[in-house]
């Protein structure tokens, strides 16, 4: 059958072979050059159509983390707790967080992302409704639990559908609006629970919930399967029902893993662990760790500078946390303009390709990380003081006046979400281009050690800063903010030498064949990496002018790390 040129943004494509399938030079079917059922080949409005509604997603699942928070008293007076078990809401919501990536990352790697979706975000707003209607607490928490893991398939499976979507150079903003939408959905989760417990009460939030994912879960009926082997067997499958002759065994490259689910979930369950200790992995997620902890304990601070020590009413008091999302998008905006920058680079012929390097991504932690401990210097001794009345305000003392306003904390806030987002989107893209083959088990454990980390800040947060004020409490985060800034610049100068004498951060992608299995099995990792090449050289292809396919259309793999973009 002829092939039939279709037209999109992206230039000419070519239809799919109906009676003959596209085979690769292993023999496997695979997507011909432009081919329309490739997601990275789909017109640009469809593809920000379902980037949207994943990110939609994912801000359900952050804001549904952090909104309980907003609403403790009301918690406390309801179930006659302390305020340090209510905070057990939010610290079991995100130790779901942890045991949900160990499963529903290789089970979309297995059945594909749309289902999973579907599964787990149905789930998650079913049990939304034993939270909103629970009959005790233990019960709350229960569902507080079980919509925590479920919820966390979005967060733990969006990343993978943007790298569906869009090649190394077109990730950027896609990669900004979703690290974004984690920081912001946090951040407004307390204002909203702050206002709801001041004119309701804490089933509210619960309902806002109901609402909120309801709505989105209608969206999410346009979520096409993006996951390119699942694809890929599907194309198999109805060939092979087809009989053509010549192709009644036709496969695609999946067919061939060791696809047992067992197999899947020995490796998903045993190989983070021991990825998290390799030394790259180990330090960045050391510094994730301490960054997502102090993002849940802003929730309780904020309430402390401006409830307790300025006498705000609840919500108003969680408004300043505003200020965080301004600082969130003012960091989205500056990883867009790198990526943008690097990419005229490219264009311009300045540079190619494959002259970056995992550690290039390092440029705006380090930015991000002097930024993290200056801002909460800046933050703490500035929220230390209320803001009174000039006519009023009160002496030290040493005579100073201990009058601060309001705005000043509150633009230390902002400089201090700007600076966070920069070093989490900058490791978390450092983590990916470093381990390449084994990058879904090295998230995976980065996932699990900052959310565990982030789940026990409510139980402390409260008491530490009691004890020792906002002042002196700020600044021990802050000191320890500072010595972990000399991280990036470490992984900048030794990072190469670290990744030579890893045994999964390879220097050469020509380790990811020497990784494959008897007669040429690959598992599901090193898949995903080899459709990641072939976005890569497509860019190539369009960027620099050289054609990195062979007759066959088979992509070879370049020469050097995946750049891919943050």
């Amino acid at each position: 059958m002829a092939k039939r040129e279709l037209t999109s943004d992206k230039g000419p494509r070519i239809e799919s072979q109906r009676n003959v399938p596209f085979l690769n030079d292993r023999g496997y079917i695979d997507f011909a050059p432009n081919d329309p059922d490739n997601p990275q080949n789909w017109s640009t409005p469809r593809r920000w159509l379902v980037t949207w509604v994943t990110i939609l997603l994912v801000f359900n699942a952050t804001f549904a983390s952090s909104a309980i928070s907003g609403a403790f008293e009301s918690v406390v007076e309801e179930f006659h707790v302390s305020l340090t078990a209510a905070g057990l809401t939010v610290t079991l919501f995100l130790l779901g967080y942890c045991a949900g990536p160990l499963f529903f990352a290789p089970l979309s790697e297995f059945y594909g992302r749309r289902w999973i979706f579907y599964m787990t975000f149905t789930g998650y707003i079913l049990f939304n409704f034993l939270c909103a209607f629970a009959p005790n607490y233990g019960s709350l928490l229960v569902g507080r639990l079980l919509t925590g893991t479920l919820v966390s398939a979005p967060l733990s499976n969006a990343p993978g559908v943007l790298a569906d979507l869009w090649n190394p150079i077109e990730r950027g903003t896609a990669m900004a609006a979703f690290a974004g939408s984690i920081w912001a959905g946090s951040a407004l989760g307390p204002v909203v629970g702050g206002f709801l417990q001041l004119k309701k009460d804490w089933q509210w939030v619960f309902y806002v919930l109901l609402m909120f994912g309801g709505a989105s879960g209608l969206t999410m009926m346009l979520l096409p399967e993006t996951h390119a082997p699942t694809i890929l067997r599907a194309r198999a499958r109805r060939f092979r029902e087809a009989k053509i002759p010549g192709y009644e065994q036709v496969k695609a490259p999946a067919d061939d893993e060791d696809r047992s689910l067992s197999k899947v979930f020995s490796i998903a369950l045993t190989r983070p662990w021991i990825i998290l200790f390799d030394p790259i992995s180990f330090f960045c997620a050391l510094y994730l760790s301490v960054v997502y902890t102090l993002l849940y304990m802003l929730f309780e601070i904020y309430p402390i500078v401006f409830r307790i020590k300025r006498g705000w009413k609840p919500g108003i008091s969680e408004l300043p946390l505003l200020g965080t999302i301004v600082g969130c998008v003012i960091g989205s905006g500056l990883v867009v303009l790198d990526t943008k920058k690097r990419a005229r680079r490219i264009k311009r012929g300045e540079s190619s390709m494959s002259d970056f390097v995992p550690e290039d991504r390092l440029g705006l932690a380090k930015i991000g990380g002097i930024g993290f401990a200056v801002s909460m210097f800046w933050f703490a001794w500035t929220g230390q003081y209320e803001y009174v009345d000039q006519a009023r305000s009160r002496a030290t003392a040493d005579g100073q006046s201990s009058s601060i306003h309001w705005i000043v904390p509150t633009l230390a806030g902002v400089s201090l979400s700007f600076s966070l987002l920069l070093v989490f989107v900058s490791f978390l893209n450092y983590i990916v281009d470093s381990y390449l083959l084994y990058a879904a088990s090295a998230i995976a454990a980065n996932t699990i050690a900052r959310s565990a980390c982030g789940a026990a800040a409510p139980l402390f947060t409260m008491q530490m800063f009691n004890a020792l004020g906002v002042g002196v409490g700020g600044s021990v985060i802050g000191g320890v903010a500072a010595l972990l800034a000399i991280i990036p610049f470490l992984f900048s100068k030794y990072g190469k030498q670290i990744r030579e004498r890893s045994k999964f951060a390879p220097t050469k992608p020509q380790a990811t064949t020497q990784q494959s299995g008897p007669a040429g099995r690959v598992d599901h990792e090193e898949l995903a990496v080899m459709t990641a090449y072939k976005a890569y050289a497509s860019s190539l292809q369009s960027l620099e002018g050289r054609r990195e396919s062979n007759e066959n259309g088979h992509i070879r793999p370049p020469r050097t790390p995946l750049p891919l973009s943050t």
